[in-house]
């Protein structure tokens, strides 16, 4: 029987990407958790680095505290979205080193959540094996 093969694929060449299949997440890299994450107010409450008393303050105030703080990198106003810290390595800041898993996972943002359904490939991830 012949077996699928899945190449690894490079993240900033879209037409390297896998088309995701159920399960292909268990030996991966994590390579989606390298991709800039852009989350929203609601992302950050989840995230708990936000409280709720806080939603009616300026979005840009909150965007300066958690620069300072080390948990977001960008803030884009017009469309108010907060861009996720990444490691210089380029990994998320909520995701281990070691076993390459997301530490924030029951908590995670709709982006990751919803990856790959919506993303720069609607339907493909930038697999790489472990």
């Amino acid at each position: 029987m012949k077996q699928n093969v899945i190449p690894s694929s490079d993240p900033d060449r879209l037409e390297t990407w896998a088309r995701y299949a159920k399960g292909l997440c268990r030996d991966c890299r994590a390579t989606c958790c390298t991709l800039p994450a852009e989350v929203g107010l609601n992302d950050l409450i989840r995230l708990g680095v936000v409280d709720e008393f806080e939603r009616g303050e300026p979005l840009r105030q909150i965007a300066r505290r958690l620069e300072k703080a080390g948990v977001i990198e960008h803030f884009n106003q017009k469309r108010e979205r907060f861009t996720l810290t990444r490691l210089s390595n380029g990994d998320c800041l909520y995701l281990d080193a070691r076993t390459r898993l997301c530490t924030v996972y029951d908590r995670r943002p709709d982006t990751c959540r919803n990856h790959p359904q919506i993303g720069p490939r609607p339907g493909y991830c930038a697999y790489q094996r472990k």
